[in-house]
């Protein structure tokens, strides 16, 4: 059975071979032949048809099955049940500051490196025949991977879309590649503040999400003097001192950078990576507010707190997602818990709290491991891990168990009210600590009358 990737691949020979039928000639474009050169997978199939008119190429796509036209007006064409990019060449001019703000003339007799210049990277403007495989490489793209950089094509065409400066740090993360110096001089000049939101987001998730360094993402934006509108709060942890002997790797920028590399290693294993990711970069914000320097001895008390309006600051200039705000403050809130109650030795009532605490206590577990690695001094952590994984695999045996819930103790005459999430709280601990639910029931109902919570002695509702 074909796979998607194959069937898609099909479809863009089908149509190479009916476009040369009508004169003209079809080209793999963008991240797919600068992947398929480098040896890696990619999906993205994106072909570009030169040396036909766009009635020519739409007449060809309709005896192939149904076209969808949604971006007709700047030359781009599908098909449906296919994911295939089909695009005609195009001259793009600004017109504002915006990432979309731009004035598309489709030409598709523009000639080939004409069209590759609107492209952002030497890499990514190379131009891979569908039908032959002869690969047409105007501006050194082959030779700057093999020298593991990335370089812009043109001076005028890269300052007209902010977004490049993302996209070259995002790159640069996934393919550990350098950015060459003419471009991020070029890059410190340009100004983010009209990119919106959202695709800021976009570009930094690609880089936490693929990159197998993610921490080149922002070194790159330090590089290129582009942390401060952004990412003010990482920006803040650069030169905040940590103590040497718990942290000999250095200053707390350094640290987060370390940990969100082990955390990249980990998040495979997670429930949600976006937010452990993201919980890796806010994990010590807190920091640049905390420490403090007292006879020579650097701490930063309570920076999990504190950290956690940072935390919230800094999301919501980039996300208005609720799930991940919720997840990534109670991550940064808790991250420092696991591996001290571990090197506490803390009894299991410690450790069912932390978890009870936690949206997602298995990632939490792992993001305590990152942040142990991410120190210049990590000693083995399998004694840790296997303590905590114990102690996590005791907590999810409470929560498999019976327990008291409010039908409960509405069945034993207990009347809802302002205070019956407190007769319920009172019950959880008693699941927390193990006891079985008949106990729980009746110690439960004990404390209701102790605290005089109303209840109907005879199991009725009072009326």
């Amino acid at each position: 059975m074909e796979s998607f990737e194959d069937k898609n691949l099909l479809m863009a020979g089908r149509i190479a071979e009916k476009v040369a039928a009508a004169g003209g000639r079809t080209f793999y474009v963008g991240g797919l032949v600068r992947d398929h050169i480098l040896g890696r997978d990619n999906k993205d199939v994106d072909i570009e048809v030169h040396g036909i008119t766009p009635e020519k190429l739409s007449a060809v796509l309709e005896s192939l099955g149904e076209v969808t036209k949604t971006g007709v007006s700047f030359g781009v064409f599908g098909l449906k049940k296919y994911e295939i990019d089909i695009a005609m060449p195009r001259r793009e001019k600004a017109v504002g500051r915006g990432h979309r703000d731009f004035e598309v003339d489709v030409d598709p007799f523009i000639g080939y490196e004409k069209a590759a210049l609107r492209r952002d990277f030497t890499m990514n403007a190379m131009m891979e025949d569908v039908l032959t495989g002869e690969i047409l490489d105007f501006f050194g793209g082959r030779e700057d991977m093999q020298r593991r950089l990335i370089r812009h094509v043109n001076d005028v065409t890269y300052r007209e879309d902010a977004l490049r400066v993302l996209r070259a740090a995002q790159f640069a993360a996934r393919f550990q590649f350098e950015i060459a110096e003419e471009t991020r001089k070029l890059s410190r000049q340009m100004s983010l503040k009209d990119l919106a939101a959202e695709r800021i987001l976009g570009e930094l998730n690609k880089a936490l999400l693929k990159a197998k360094a993610p921490s080149l993402f922002f070194e790159e934006m330090r590089k290129m003097g582009q942390l401060t509108l952004w990412f003010p709060e990482p920006e803040a942890l650069i030169g905040v001192p940590q103590s040497p002997v718990h942290h000999p790797e250095g200053d707390v920028w350094t640290h987060t950078m370390r940990v969100l590399d082990e955390a990249a290693k980990l998040r495979g294993d997670t429930a949600y990576p976006e937010g452990f990711m993201m919980s890796a970069l806010t994990h010590d914000f807190g920091k640049a507010v905390s420490t403090v320097i007292e006879d020579g001895r650097i701490s930063a008390i309570g920076h999990e707190k504190t950290g956690i309006e940072l935390a919230r600051q800094f999301l919501r200039r980039i996300s208005n997602e609720n799930r991940m705000e919720r997840y990534v403050l109670n991550m940064t809130e808790l991250h420092m818990k696991p591996n001290m109650l571990a090197g506490a030795g803390a009894g299991r009532k410690a450790t069912s709290r932390m978890f009870d605490q936690s949206v997602c206590p298995e990632d939490l577990l792992l993001l305590a491991k990152a942040d142990h690695f991410g120190k210049g001094n990590a000693e083995d952590y399998s004694a840790t891990e296997r303590f905590l994984k114990e102690r996590l695999a005791h907590y999810q045996m409470l929560m498999s168990r019976p327990f008291v819930q409010g039908r409960d103790l509405v069945e034993a005459g207990v009347r809802p009210g302002a205070d019956f999430s407190e007769a319920l709280a009172y019950a959880h601990k008693m699941r927390l600590a193990g006891v079985p639910k008949p106990e729980a029931l009746s110690q439960t109902l004990a404390y209701i009358r102790k605290q005089r919570l109303p209840i109907n002695e005879t199991g009725s509702h009072d009326a």
